[in-house]
């Protein structure tokens, strides 16, 4: 997802501007759809081990990654429901430059969370894989 959201906001999300306003309904249905093919499973799959690894925590895993994990993944469902999917709903009834500019900005915030929930992921799996010694107390 962390290539996923970089791709769209550095790439997809900016060539609105060149669909041209006699397309452009067409366009966003169709990239609604396609893209919801896409997206839709993997931030599903992402919630529902993000939710898991609460009850099957791997050992040597610190809890407060995946509770901050899990933050991570509400705060990327709550901008989706609540920010970029009422601007696809105004940007299907055609190109709309204030729409178009509220999607590409406010989509920075899913592009920090999920780059924020691909570095807890990247800890985790160091913690997994590279524990820490045990401490020796005297």
């Amino acid at each position: 997802m962390v290539g996923l959201i970089w791709f769209v906001q550095l790439v997809h999300y900016p060539l609105f501007d060149g669909v041209g306003p006699g397309g452009f309904a067409a366009y966003e249905a169709r990239h609604t759809r396609q893209t919801t093919w896409v997206v839709g499973p993997l931030m599903f799959i992402e919630l529902v081990t993000s939710v898991a690894l609460l009850w099957v925590a791997p050992a040597g895993v610190s809890r407060w990654l995946i509770w901050a994990g899990l933050a991570t993944v509400v705060v990327n469902w709550a901008s989706t429901a609540l920010l970029q999917v009422p601007q696809h709903r105004t940007l299907e009834a055609g190109y709309d430059e204030v729409a178009t500019r509220f999607l590409v900005n406010s989509n920075w915030l899913r592009t920090a969370a999920w780059t924020a929930h691909g570095v807890i992921v990247l800890c985790m799996l160091g913690q997994l894989f590279n524990p820490l010694p045990a401490r020796v107390t005297p």
